[in-house]
Parts: structure tokens; sequence; C-alpha cells
């Protein structure tokens, strides 16, 4: 579904990333790990479509997404959801920031039909909120001012937004990074929920623990190359790359 092909890219002379290979599919988990500062959120803003590479391409449904006119770009971008490390909610009602990413997403001329006819809240969103917050048990606070929440609730949100249009893929930096267990829990169930339904799923994560709970498949981004990219117990029990197995077991790598 989603495909990074041959991928490099530099800021100045540092490369971040150096001929990079990797695909997501429908109804899978992937887990990007690797040390703090490697770039595992810049592999996340290719993927997402909003970074473009120094070469390679970025595919979704087979369109290059840098190929392409500037109106298929943001068709294709819609089609990609990313929840950041830190959640980032408005000043507004949960309903209200769950249907945010509804709104942005909609072509300008169904959000033109939408202000001339002073339609606020169509049934249909309505019910894309409420089953997104459900996902991540937040239904009972769907009327509570967001800037309210807690850390581990804020972050719920922010996931039951991006799942709320209904992506082909969910891209999740750091997601669960300073959480309490109960909201890490409720996080990694609402990833399984996504896996469930068919939406394709890239976590970057430095929790080598939680990678292993949660992931198909697992990608090992170290120094600007991903070392090994495999089955998740494969990857964990016996790795290929001697630089995947000094990391994995603790040894330092930089």
């Amino acid at each position: 579904m989603l495909r990074a092909d041959s991928v490099s890219l530099s800021y100045g002379d540092d490369a971040v990333v150096d001929d990079l290979t990797l695909s997501v599919d429908s109804g899978e988990v992937i887990a990007v790990i690797g040390p703090s500062g490697v770039g595992k959120t810049t592999l996340l803003r290719l993927l997402s479509l909003s970074l473009e590479p120094d070469s390679g391409r970025v595919t979704l449904g087979g369109r290059d997404a840098w190929a392409v006119d500037e109106d298929e770009r943001l068709t294709l971008r819609r089609r990609v959801g990313m929840v950041f490390q830190e959640a980032s909610l408005f000043d507004a009602s949960v309903a209200r920031n769950v249907e945010y990413g509804l709104r942005i997403r909609r072509s300008w001329q169904e959000r033109l039909r939408e202000e001339l006819l002073s339609v606020v809240r169509s049934n249909g969103t309505a019910d894309a909120v409420e089953a997104a917050l459900d996902v991540v048990g937040m239904t009972e606070k769907i009327d509570q001012d967001a800037r309210s929440l807690s850390g581990g609730e804020a972050q719920r949100v922010s996931f039951a937004r991006a799942l709320a249009y209904d992506p082909d893929v969910l891209l999740l930096d750091e997601p669960t990074s300073d959480l309490d267990p109960r909201n890490t829990a409720v996080i990694e169930s609402a990833v399984d929920k996504a896996r469930a339904s068919g939406i394709g799923v890239v976590v970057a994560t430095h929790d080598m623990h939680q990678a292993r709970r949660i992931a198909d498949r697992v990608a090992v981004l170290l120094g600007s190359d991903l070392t090994e990219v495999g089955p998740a117990e494969a990857v964990f029990e016996d790795p290929e790359d001697e630089r995947t197995r000094k990391f994995i077991s603790g040894e330092l790598v930089y």
C-alpha cells in the first residue's frame, strides 16, 4: 500500500536516511526501532508525504507522491494519518477536536457546500467521531473540554482524531512516550483494532518491549540505514545483521 523505494535524505552534509526501502501492507503493524535522534521521525515524515526525499520514490497505492501535481498529492496525503509524540489539541470539546480531522480532509467543494448549507455536524460525521472515540475508550468525555484532559487522555483523543477519517495508513511517532501503563495499554489496543480493520500502521518507538508486543514486522534504523527488516520474533531472537544484534542486546552502537 505505502512504499518507500531507495529513499535518501540529507540535511546539509549529514545523511538522515540513505537508500532506504520499506513497504507497509494493509492490516499490518511495523515498528521502527532505533536510538533516540537516529531519524525515526524523519522517516515518518517521508512516509506521510509531507517531506520530499532527495532521491528515491514514496508511493501510495502505486502512485508516486512526488511525481503528481499538488492536488493529487494532497489527495494522497489525506489517506495517511499521523499521531505525534505530544498531543496537540485545540481549546474546544473532545468531539470538536476529533471532528477537525474530518473537516480538513474534505475537499474544498465539500467544505463550501457545508458552509452554504450551514451544516455543522452531519449524522455521518457525528457517527465517525463517536466510533473513533470508542476505539480509545473516550466516548464518555465527548463533550468535555479537551484542555482539561490528562496527558494520556489527550494522546488517546489525538489517536481518535487520526482514526476518524478512516486512513489507509496510520503513522505513530512514539505514541506512548511518558504515558502510564493504563494509557499505554489503551493505545496498544487501539493499534490492534486499527490493524484488524485493515489499516497499515507504522510505529516509531525506542521501546523494544512494545515493538515486540504489537508489531508484525520490525525495522531497525541505525545510523542512516535500515539494518534489518523482518518478522518481529526473528529480528529479536535471531537478527541477521551484527549491528542489529548489538543494538538489541544493549551494546553501545553510537
